[in-house]
């Protein structure tokens, strides 16, 4: 059946008591720095820190009493299977997970919390395929598609009917794309609240799969992302044609712009998001003069990121902006070297946050060291600072590239 904009409204009604109506919050340092009216909608608020708790529901709600007694089936990522395993605990219904091999450890052992039993298997989602028809075959499980799946889609829609609710007046609306579930839920409502909204999809540029396939073109992707909830390497046969039809364009974004994204949204809104979740704010950060000066309201689809991987994209993003600095510094091996450079670093205000004492591992005379300075700036011009202070003190010093650009 095609899905339609009633559909959607009677989802959210279905939907009441069982997902939260997240957050549409003003991003005001966003705002100022990309120069329009930024809205987030905060999906990672929701159950399991996903949209992907809204079209599971709608989906299993409408299962059959034998299909509930087999079980269901979900291939995903991460945030697909942890809304099925949720809903499955929930309603007492058995559920067995794919998903691929390297899909996060956080990921896998939430889904497991659940109860669900995990399939390991392929490096992405279509290549789970084979071993869910198989168990399909053998043990007689429901499928529930991660996005192509009309109930699915219906339930991903209120997503955009409750930003359309909270802001009505919203010039374009920002989406990232996998499969399709999500903007062509939000598309669906959003083009029978306001027709004339300009609505943008987002892919990486690993997985550009939506927007070849709407263009008619041959798909090719692959490679590693951050985003890898939304790395698909088909879109699905149900939702493409309503992306087609009723979504304007789709941005392409790079992997240094999702890694900015990820951090500033930390940094600025205290709004931990995975790679996919921040898909909407990179495209924002690319190409800013599309959305100057518009009111724009943007999906944080999912908050489901590796600590260690936060971690280290908020390290990449202080050392491309030089707050983070590394120095390497000529040293005679006598005493008192260390204490010179610990004072001149610290009497311009920087903070040395590792520090490396070589001898033995670089091509130098032997009474000569060279010492590698890990060093928290307030910026580049307090890198120059530092450097200043050091070389006034008589030591030789450099700035090493990979933490400067």
């Amino acid at each position: 059946m095609p899905v339609t904009a009633q559909h959607i409204r009677d989802a959210a009604n279905t939907l009441q008591g069982q997902v939260i109506r997240t957050p549409m919050l003003a991003a005001p340092m966003l705002s100022r720095a990309f120069g329009c009216e930024l809205f987030v909608k905060l999906e990672n608020q929701q159950h399991t820190s996903s949209f992907k708790a809204r079209g599971a529901y709608v989906a299993m709600q409408a299962l059959t009493d034998a299909q509930r007694k087999a079980g269901v089936i979900a291939m995903s990522a991460g945030n697909h299977a942890q809304a099925v395993a949720y809903h499955a605990e929930r309603m007492g219904i058995p559920a067995v997970i794919v998903m691929p091999a390297q899909t996060p450890f956080a990921k896998v052992a939430r889904t497991r919390s659940y109860g669900a039993e995990v399939v390991l298997e392929g490096r992405n989602l279509n290549e789970c395929e084979g071993t869910v028809n198989a168990l399909i075959q053998d043990r007689g499980l429901t499928l529930i598609h991660p996005y192509d799946n009309e109930l699915v889609m219906t339930g991903q829609g209120t997503v955009g009917l409750e930003m359309l609710e909270d802001q009505p007046d919203l010039d374009i609306m920002v989406v990232p794309i996998g499969g399709g579930g999500l903007i062509g839920g939000i598309a669906t409502i959003a083009r029978d609240m306001r027709p004339n909204i300009k609505i943008i999809g987002v892919q990486t540029k690993s997985y550009p799969t939506m927007k070849l396939a709407v263009a008619g073109k041959d798909i090719e992707c692959g490679g590693e992302t951050l985003a890898e909830g939304i790395a698909v390497k088909k879109p699905g046969n149900f939702t493409r044609p309503v992306v087609s039809q009723l979504v304007d364009d789709i941005i392409l974004v790079s992997e240094r712009q999702l890694e900015w994204a990820v951090g500033a949204l930390v940094e600025q809104q205290r709004v931990v998001s995975e790679g996919a979740g921040a898909a909407g704010i990179a495209a924002i950060y690319g190409n800013q003069a599309l959305f100057t000066g518009k009111k724009v309201g943007a999906v944080i689809c999912g908050g489901n990121i590796d600590p260690r991987l936060l971690a280290s994209i908020l390290n990449r993003n202080m050392a491309v902006d030089g707050r983070i600095a590394r120095l390497r510094i000529d040293i005679s091996d006598e005493p008192g070297m260390l204490a010179a450079i610990s004072t001149a670093i610290g009497k311009c205000g920087g903070n040395i946050v590792e520090i490396y004492h070589q001898r033995l591992f670089y091509d130098v005379p032997a009474k000569l060291a060279k010492i590698d300075a890990v060093i928290e700036t307030r910026g580049p011009a307090h890198v120059d600072e530092i450097i200043a202070a050091l070389r006034a003190a008589n030591f030789n010093v450099r700035q090493l590239e990979d933490s400067a650009s």
